[in-house]
Parts: C-alpha cells; structure tokens; sequence
C-alpha cells in the first residue's frame, strides 16, 4: 500500500517499489496498491493476507489508515492507530516525551498569519508544519534575520515555532523491541527534503562516529520514545546533538513510526549494519503484522 494523497506521495511511490521489489525477492505474492478514495473497495477485492504501509505522511501514518485496516480485520505492519497518531503530531509527541523524561526543544503551535506578522520567538528557530514530515515546508529564520519568515503556500493554517538546535544530525531506528544502531547525517547545510531524498543528497556514516555516552543515549532514547509512544514494528528517531553542551546537548526532534524505505533511507541502513538484509528486513515486518496494534 503506496502513494496516496499526501505531500509525501512521491516518496511513498518510491518507498513502495522498493518493498514490493524486495518482498518479492524473499519469496511473497505481492499486489501493489495505490491508496486513493477507493481504497477500502480495492482492499476488499485484493482479500490480502498482510497489508504491508509503505505510505508516508497525512492519512498514511496519522492513524487513519490504520483505523480502516482495523475495521476491515486486516494485518498490517507497523504502528497501529494510537501511536502513529500521537506521533504525527508533533506538540502532542512531545507532551509524552516530556512526560518520560526525554529531552526536546521548547515549541509553540501558532497560526500561520501570526507566525507571518512578528517573531513569536527569539531567532534563530525552525517553523515546521506540526503533522507532516520529511521536512516538507519547514522554515529556518537565522539569527540576523530581518523580520519574520515568509512561508511556504504548502504550510498549513497551523504550524510549529520551535528553538533551532545547533550541531550534527543523528537518528537511531528501533526493530520491535531492539534499537539497531545510530547514523550520523553529513549535508552540506541541513537534512531537508533534498538532502533526504536526492541521490548524493546527504551522506550517512554509520555507526556514528560519536562519543560512547552520545550513541548509547541514541539508542536508549530511541527505544523509550517508540516504547512510550506505544510503536510497533519498525520506527526510528530523530535527533540533534550540540558537541559543544555534551550529553546535555542532545535533544530528540520526532520519532516516525513509517520510516523512508527508499535506496538512500536510513532504516535499512541501519538494518544492514546489524546484518540484516532489505529483504529480510520487510520479510520482519511482513511477519510482525497483526490487528489490535
């Protein structure tokens, strides 16, 4: 299940071919299926023994998607209703973040008319939508900056002002109950939608190349967020580290509970690096799922 009508659907496409390929390739019947109005109807027809979420974004990851696999009684992999829910939305993952102790930037929620009127924050800071991700119309306002941000016609009416964290990158994915190991990303300037996504865009050194202390904080952190926010299967979070403030430096940013699964994502890197392969990796996911997530 691919596609559909996010601002990530293009991402999802690719996701998807990716995961039909590498199931195929591990032996499984696969059907792809563009999600669109239809979906319920397609998903009827098809009878499928599993529903493998390749969507990416709004109503592929928010839950609603997983609220209709719930009604149909189909499984399907990855994180059920609830916590993809939760953790689509940025605000509302924090207060569970912040309620497990974990780290994260000070934020506002704010409308976008305001955020285009005045600073409603000392700069420099990030604007972001609060329910969307690879990083589709998020906005930094540097220190100098003269006046407020103009946004992106894509921004929803809604969106998040949050403190700009320094420093490097880092992202650390979890595989049911096991944190697999941290990634450092190296761009030119910051991990935006290119640097995610385009070849060459940004380069990945994995394991990270940090302090023992900084990657066992990644990976402990990672494995409590996706353990709080109640994930499944395969998720992975975020995070940005100030070497300068050490331990104190490092802040989580978000936790996806639909991870990229594209040629430069960063799940099956990771994967890779514990020694398991793309194909064994969907098959894991394949066989993890279940209703009632």
């Amino acid at each position: 299940m691919m596609g559909g009508p996010s601002a990530e659907r293009e991402v999802s496409l690719s996701t998807g071919k990716e995961c039909a390929a590498a199931l195929r390739e591990a032996g499984f019947d696969v059907v792809e299926v563009d999600a669109g109005p239809d979906l319920a109807s397609d998903l009827k027809q098809i009878n499928p023994d599993v529903v493998f979420n390749a969507l990416h974004g709004r109503w592929g990851e928010d839950g609603c998607v997983q609220g209709l696999l719930e009604w149909l009684q189909i499984p399907y992999t990855h994180s059920g209703v609830m916590a993809s829910s939760i953790a689509m939305d940025k605000e509302k993952s924090k207060d569970v973040y912040r309620a497990a102790g974990l780290p994260v930037a000070d934020s506002i929620l704010a409308p976008r008319s305001e955020v285009e009127a005045q600073h409603l924050m000392v700069p420099p800071y990030v604007v972001k939508p609060y329910n969307e991700g690879s990083s589709v119309g998020v906005c930094i306002v540097q220190e100098a900056a003269n006046g407020p941000p103009v946004l992106s016609p894509d921004m929803p009416d809604q969106v998040m002002v949050e403190t700009y964290v320094p420093g490097r990158e880092l992202t650390c994915s979890v595989l049911g109950d096991r944190a697999l190991t941290v990634t450092d990303i190296i761009t030119d300037s910051w991990y935006d939608y290119h640097a995610k996504y385009a070849d060459g865009g940004s380069r990945h050194e994995v394991p990270a190349q940090v302090p023992n202390d900084i990657f066992q904080a990644c990976m402990e952190m990672s494995l409590k967020a996706h353990q709080v926010l109640g994930c499944r299967g395969l998720s992975r979070t975020d995070f940005r580290w100030d070497e300068s403030k050490g331990l104190a430096g490092l802040i989580l940013l978000e936790t996806n509970t639909q991870p990229g699964m594209t040629p430069t994502s960063l799940s099956p890197e990771q994967a890779q690096e514990v020694g398991m392969s793309f194909p064994e990796l969907c098959t894991w996911l394949v066989e993890d799922a279940s209703c009632n997530r």
